[in-house]
């Protein structure tokens, strides 16, 4: 059989998998997906996930179980050397090894882009994995527990309720938003915190935000977001977070001890630059519309193919930024189910067919009961937008299982409220256990002496046997 390797678990390579399994023949093709995770992220569902509006579980849709009879490898792809079919494979656990393969499909996804400002890289986090969602909502309650404790106006008071998003695309809109529902949430529980010592600040770059929603649609989130005591800077870079003190190009200053970045993505570098797949400028493996990779020539590399953020996919809408697929869910779940079908068709000697999809529109969520949608020049606004945003995402979620465990949560959240118990402590798990544990009394002087191993004799020296002497001498 031929030998598929799936190189990422993430929502392209997962929808990839899900599909051959689900359109393959028996003992048509053996397929492997390769991912140090052993689940698929919702991205989108990561900024309730912060605001403890999901279950971060619920937002992960794990591997083994909805990929039956997909080989499942737990590890990290080293290079892939498509020049002789081998992919080099960092397991889990035990050493390096050479995987053959007949074709690959590349669906790495993306990470955070980042720029050398200082600070940065020591005091931010990113909004790409189920993990950091987590830290930043236990990191918001436990901030206001630390706040609640320190006398009003004490300069780290301030610091810990204030929060900074940099970025004003659709997930640092979502995801400003979002916390700024949940810490309006938590003054209830938090008597001695005022609404007005809660300080959120949103930096982005360009004039304007939500590039992807008509201009009068982002006037009235931004509207929305002041009404809530939210502040957002536009044509504003951050120039430093050092120790968490934030500098920006304005000229203003003040401390924070949550920083989320979510200003841009980029392909991932892991992949793209250990591989001799042909890759563009800006770090994305190439292909051509029906997802088959091309090289510099535009000739099809045989075997290989690639979609979702790692992939420069033309757009034939025209819709496009510089005539490619934006890096959204919307895509990388579309490109896959297409990606599979041209697999398929391939081996059975049909005719691939190119990608096409006309953006649907976009919506996002601004916190409980409020949102935002606009396609074309069509524009929902508010509550009804809201139930829209989270009907489309409760659809979206891969698998009959996982959209009952989020509606669920959901429903239980709208009963009893969200649910803020942070288990921030999750991250010293062995901290409780160390505290009190017994452990061996250290050996005292006498106590090492009495027990040190005695000695060995020494033998006694031989001695050369004396002359005998006579009288005469």
């Amino acid at each position: 059989m031929p030998k598929i390797l799936v190189v990422g678990g993430g929502y392209a390579g997962f929808y990839t998998a899900w599909k051959l399994e689900k359109w393959l023949r028996r003992g048509e093709a053996e397929v492997t997906l390769v991912d140090p995770l052993p689940y698929m992220t919702y991205q989108p569902f990561l900024p309730e996930v912060a605001a403890g509006s999901i279950e971060p579980r619920h937002a992960v849709v794990n591997h083994r179980r909805h990929l039956k009879s997909t080989r499942v490898v737990s590890g990290k792809v080293v290079y892939v050397d498509h020049a002789t079919r081998t992919a080099t494979i960092a397991p889990a656990a035990g050493e390096q090894y050479s995987l053959e393969y007949d074709i690959v499909v590349v669906t790495a996804g993306a990470v955070s882009r980042t720029f050398p400002i200082p600070g940065v890289a020591d005091r931010a986090i990113g909004l790409k994995t189920i993990e950091e969602a987590v830290a930043i909502r236990d990191r918001l309650v436990t901030n206001f527990d630390k706040a609640a404790s320190l006398p009003k106006g004490d300069p780290r008071r301030e610091r810990l309720l204030t929060v900074v998003v940099v970025g004003g695309g659709f997930a640092g809109i979502e995801a400003f938003a979002e916390l700024r529902s949940a810490a309006t949430a938590l003054l209830a529980t938090y008597p001695e915190i005022d609404f007005a010592e809660t300080h959120f600040h949103l930096v982005e770059a360009m004039g304007r935000i939500m590039p992807e929603v008509a201009l009068e649609t982002s006037h009235w989130v931004l509207k929305r977001l002041a009404e809530r005591g939210a502040q957002v800077h536009l044509d504003t870079q951050l120039a430093s977070a050092l120790d968490g003190r934030i500098e920006l190009s304005t000229g203003e200053s003040f401390e924070s001890d949550l920083i989320v970045w979510t200003a841009g993505v980029m392909a991932n570098p892991s992949i793209t630059k250990n591989t001799d797949l042909p890759v563009e400028g800006r770090g994305r493996i190439t292909v051509q519309a029906d997802l088959r990779v091309v090289d510099e020539s535009g000739a099809v590399v045989d075997g290989a193919w690639a979609a979702g953020d790692i992939a420069a996919v033309p757009d034939l809408t025209g819709g496009g930024v510089g005539g490619f697929c934006v890096p959204n869910a919307q895509h990388a779940v579309r490109q896959a189910k297409r990606l599979a079908a041209n697999v398929i068709a391939i081996q059975r000697g049909e005719l691939p067919v190119d990608y096409f999809h006309k953006n649907l529109g976009a919506v996002a969520g601004l916190g409980l009961y409020d949102g935002v949608f606009q396609s074309g020049n069509f524009a929902l606004k508010g509550l009804v937008a809201w139930f829209v945003h989270r009907g489309y995402h409760g659809l979206a979620m891969p698998s009959w299982e996982r959209k009952l465990r989020v509606v669920w949560g959901w429903v239980n959240n709208f009963c009893l409220g969200r649910d803020f118990a942070t288990l921030a402590a999750v991250q010293t798990p062995r901290a409780a256990f160390e505290e009190f544990v017994s452990r061996p009394r250290p050996a005292t002087p006498e106590t090492a002496a009495a027990v040190a191993p005695a000695a060995p004799a020494r033998a006694p020296r031989a001695r050369a046997p004396r002359k005998a002497t006579t009288g005469a001498e």
